[in-house]
Order: C-alpha cells, then sequence, then structure tokens
C-alpha cells in the first residue's frame, strides 16, 4: 500500500479544462471587403474570457477616408460580465470603456464618467446567443447601457465560409443601431450585417 501511494500519489478532483473557440470575420462595405474583426473565447468552467479586434479602412481615391480600430477584453462568470476594457479609434476620435463587477453591483467608466449599473450585465456577445433575450445591452465602445428589441425573422440565406446556408435571423435593435445576426441550428453564431451612415450595408462573413 505503500509503495502504490508513493508511485500514484493522493489523486485529487480535476481542475476544469479551458477550450478555445474563435470566429474570424471579413468585413465588407456594400460587397467590398475594408478589414476583420475577429472574436476569442476561452472557457474554464463557469469563467470565459473573450478577446476581440476589429480594423477596418475604407479608401477612397488615393486617401484613407475612414479608419477604424477596436480592441476589447472581457471576463465573463456564466452569463454576467466580470469585467472589460476597451479601446476605441474611430478616424481622430478615441473611445476609452473600463467597467468591473464590485459589490453586487456593475460600475462602468466611459472617458471619465462613471456610472453603476444592475448586478449582472451583458454586452453585445454575439457568440452567446442568449445575448437575444436581454432587455438591456452595455455597448462596449461607447460604455451606454441600452434597451434593446429583438424581432425573429425566421430563417434566411447566409454565405459562410464561401457557402450559402439557411441559418437562424434576428433583427436587434438599440437606439440609433439596427443589425441582423444570423445563428445555425445548434445557435452557434453565423454572420451580422447592419446599415451604416448613408445607408451603406456591413456584412459579417465568417471566413
Amino acid at each position: 500500500v505503500a509503495l502504490t501511494l508513493l508511485l500514484f500519489g493522493v489523486q485529487s478532483a480535476p481542475a476544469s479544462v479551458a477550450e478555445t473557440r474563435s470566429w474570424e470575420f471579413s468585413v465588407l462595405l456594400d460587397g467590398s471587403e475594408i478589414g476583420y474583426h475577429n472574436f476569442e473565447l476561452v472557457e474554464a468552467g463557469e469563467r470565459q474570457e473573450v478577446i476581440s479586434e476589429a480594423r477596418f479602412d475604407v479608401r477612397f481615391l488615393f486617401f484613407n477616408a475612414f479608419r477604424y480600430r477596436h480592441n476589447n477584453r472581457a471576463l465573463w462568470q456564466g452569463n454576467c460580465l466580470s469585467s472589460i476594457e476597451s479601446q476605441t479609434r474611430q478616424n481622430d476620435k478615441r473611445f476609452s470603456v473600463r467597467g468591473s463587477q464590485v459589490d453586487n453591483q456593475f460600475t462602468i467608466e466611459s472617458d471619465g464618467e462613471a456610472m453603476t449599473l444592475d448586478d449582472c450585465v451583458m454586452t453585445f456577445a454575439y457568440w452567446d446567443s442568449d445575448f437575444l433575450q436581454q432587455q438591456r445591452l452595455l455597448n462596449p465602445q461607447s460604455g451606454e447601457y441600452l434597451p434593446v428589441n429583438v424581432e425573429p425573422l425566421g430563417k434566411q440565406a447566409v454565405v459562410v465560409r464561401g457557402n450559402t446556408v439557411q441559418a437562424s435571423a434576428y433583427r436587434v435593435t438599440a437606439k440609433a443601431t439596427e443589425l441582423v445576426v444570423w445563428y445555425s441550428d445548434d445557435d452557434e453564431w453565423l454572420g451580422l450585417e447592419s446599415v451604416a451612415k448613408g445607408g451603406r450595408i456591413i456584412r459579417y462573413e465568417l471566413t
């Protein structure tokens, strides 16, 4: 018995194994590619970390008419946001958002202004279809906590990795933003489309 214990030791319960998923999207403006938006999700039990990066460049003749950079890191506990930190540059404008869960409340600071939100906050977490059940969502770029409306649109055709598939579509409306997001039958996020300034169409295609 002593030799067995020395060889194998006392076995403890295994730690949660982290699993990683990622989504890489080409971003198109009126059908022309302008950049990318990538997401990486690391899950370990109820704890999740999501890192996203977006880079858009819209050129007119020889000039860069529009430049967008966005980096976001968020920690989650189940469906509740634990902390978030994002940096955004839109042409010459810069935005900064930082927030964390403290004493059953979520405190958010955006460009020097702070406010306290509910004890369980969700962002526009497209990678988790549960966000469609929420009545309010945090905008990770501006720090605004927005009322939202979600409308199921039924099945629609969407391009996924070069192939056209049927997917469940939902229209999400929040303030001046309106978008359509698509999911597979097993709730995998497949794409997104929104209307930009001037009625131009921004579309995310999964690569």
